[in-house]
């Protein structure tokens, strides 16, 4: 067990809120001007950790917090206190955590000891608006950069390898056939793969679903993570959203491709870290329920 000062866990817990608030507030900003964002918007309303939990920091499973301060944190059931301070409880996981945590270490772990596929560019953005009917399309507000003509073209003329079921159930009907891959929810262990943009952005979703024994910082690394990958996402898609700043990454042209290419490939490297310590935290959980 690590033991932290009151001092020192204060100082890591205002930090953690100002590098959070960085993105809390803006958002909240936009949603008080009823201001819809088609790139930033996802990471709130997809994910569905709330800005006021994501402010909140939290110090992990093995750690103390030392001083009559931390008994504040007493007013959330997964912690309890001790002779040195306050802490998870580990030992009273429920039952309910303990099998999200197999979960996703199962998935996490057949993720990582795949190799990256690059091959899909993005082609996930433009399957969800192909043959769409204006008034349907999800960000409406927004143009398409080669029209309705030209975005169905890239479709019919491209080859589809989408293997993250949570973007392949958003395909339109027409769309799901072109699909190379049959992704299916009882198949996500058995096809997630590191080079997919999903997959990253998920590890946010893997480090909030074990909140509060996910340490703060380790969440805070995954959201900035899901938030760059949020960014190539979108602009790789066929929306033309350079009035926001977001310059287009042209995935269908080959120059536009091999940048997609390259950019996934960063992240990949980017996420492996992520992706073991949620890993090592989950084994953490699994290792305490056996004992408890």
């Amino acid at each position: 067990m690590i033991l932290l000062d009151e001092a020192d866990w204060h100082a890591r817990r205002d930090a953690h809120v100002e590098r959070m608030r960085a993105w809390t507030e803006p958002h909240q900003a936009r949603r008080a001007r009823g201001e819809k964002h088609p790139v930033l918007d996802f990471l709130f309303t997809y994910y569905s950790h709330r800005p006021a939990h994501l402010e909140r920091w939290h110090p992990g499973a093995g750690v103390v917090l030392a001083g009559e301060s931390a008994r504040a944190y007493l007013r959330w059931p997964a912690y309890t206190a001790t002779d040195s301070g306050v802490t998870v409880d580990l030992a009273a996981l429920p039952e309910s955590r303990r099998r999200s945590a197999r979960f996703i270490r199962d998935l996490l772990a057949a993720t990582v000891s795949r190799p990256p596929r690059l091959g899909c560019f993005g082609l996930h953005e433009w399957a969800m608006v192909y043959r769409q009917p204006e008034s349907e399309i999800r960000h409406v507000d927004w143009p398409l950069r080669l029209g309705a003509a030209g975005t169905d073209e890239v479709v019919e003329t491209q080859t589809i390898k989408c293997s993250h079921f949570d973007a392949f159930r958003f395909f339109t009907e027409p769309a799901r056939p072109l699909n190379t891959l049959e992704p299916g929810r009882d198949r996500q262990i058995a096809m997630e793969q590191p080079g997919c943009l999903h997959a990253t952005m998920d590890l946010f979703k893997w480090a909030y679903k074990l909140d509060p024994y996910t340490p703060s910082d380790l969440l805070a690394d995954c959201f900035d993570l899901a938030s760059d990958v949020r960014e190539l996402d979108m602009r790789a898609s066929p929306y033309d959203l350079s009035p926001l700043g977001y310059e287009p990454v042209r995935i269908e042209t080959e120059r536009g491709r091999a940048e997609y290419a390259r950019r996934q490939s960063e992240f990949v490297r980017r996420a492996e870290p992520l992706r073991l310590k949620l890993i090592a935290l989950c084994d953490v959980l699994l290792e305490s329920s056996t004992h408890s």
